[in-house]
């Protein structure tokens, strides 16, 4: 069949505008971090340095000329009576953290959106459901993953610092997508030419990029208990909510996994005539299974669910990697076709 190779342009267009959007948003969310840990490191000096400074009421003074600086009603707004801008809070009176925050989580938002837009355009370049090859996989895979944290942050928007962290592995796997991956727009094998393309990578990518956020939440998780006050660690959510986090976006992710993994049974016996043949991709996908049901059995199990738990769940999403790339561009099988051509 014909490519469109206008439609197919203006694709690539939006894909690298995502990278590009989500590439700001993280920086912004870096921003956030490196804004918010001033304060609480200067409090840790003087507490450290024993100044015995009286409390803080919300009036302070400034040693040039005796001003005052108030904060209305808890507003976050500072003024002193010459009207000078206090360092680190804006002049309409929101922290400059919290704009930067706030701005990340906007442009997370509109890179989501380019990037539906690049995924639906190519699809209709091809005419096809756009996820023939790695370079298409992944970018489906990424785009799940940002849907699923806006999801989150729907929820609970107190997982906002974890933003950062989350676009970390997503930019990364999109840059290597769109260049040492990407792959121009043509039509798919003989073997791919099936409605279950649209079934089972659907939910193999969905799974995926479900997963890569579970995974992130529970690198956190581990690191979080080693916050010292006023660094990096401190900004982020409580050890509890990251573990329960992970937790949730598993257990959704698991059953669409695992109905992947039957839909790939089935589509095997239509194409090839058994449902299973231990092919290297059948079976590191089998190994991430059994994975990740440890995980929600350790979850589940005393002794387990803190930091035993957690650790097989990045286990899993490094076996979900492992399987994407070397699995893909190494071993060879009857999944070959899902390689870089």
């Amino acid at each position: 069949m014909p490519v469109n190779e206008t439609l197919a342009t203006y694709s690539d267009y939006a894909f690298h505008s995502a990278v590009g959007i989500y590439l700001l948003a993280m920086l912004l969310h870096l921003g956030e971090y490196a804004r918010t840990r001033v304060p609480a490191a200067r409090a840790q000096v003087a507490v450290a340095a024993g100044a015995g400074a009286p409390a803080d009421t919300g009036t302070h003074t400034d040693p040039a000329d005796s001003g005052t600086q108030t904060d209305p009603e808890g507003s976050g707004t500072h003024t002193d009576p010459e009207g000078s801008v206090i360092p680190g809070v804006t002049p309409a009176g929101r922290p400059w953290p919290e704009r930067f925050g706030r701005m990340a989580v906007a442009l997370t938002v509109l890179g989501a959106l380019v990037h539906v837009g690049s995924v639906v355009v190519r699809g209709f370049a091809v005419e096809r459901w756009p996820w023939g090859n790695m370079y298409e996989f992944i970018s489906a895979a990424c785009l799940m993953a940002v849907l699923t944290w806006i999801y989150v942050l729907r929820r609970n928007p107190g997982m906002r610092p974890l933003g950062a962290f989350v676009l970390l592995p997503v930019e990364i796997l999109l840059f290597l997508a769109g260049s040492a991956l990407y792959v121009k727009p043509a039509p798919v094998q003989p073997a791919l030419q099936s409605y279950w393309l649209t079934i089972h990578v659907t939910a193999v990518s969905l799974a995926s990029g479900l997963l890569l956020v579970s995974g992130v939440a529970s690198v956190l998780y581990l690191v979080r208990p080693y916050a010292r006050g006023g660094g990096l660690l401190d900004t982020l959510p409580a050890a509890d909510t990251l573990d329960r986090a992970a937790y949730r976006v598993t257990i959704f992710a698991f059953p669409l996994y695992t109905f992947a993994i039957i839909c790939g049974a089935i589509w095997a016996e239509a194409a090839w005539g058994r449902f299973w043949g231990w092919d290297p991709k059948e079976t590191v996908a089998f190994i991430v299974w059994v994975v990740y049901a440890c995980y929600l059995h350790a979850r589940a199990t005393a002794g387990w669910r803190t930091g035993g738990a957690a650790w097989i769940n990045i286990v899993g999403m490094a076996a979900m990697l492992f399987n994407l790339f070397f699995i893909n561009l190494v071993t060879t099988g009857l999944h070959s076709y899902a390689g870089v051509g």
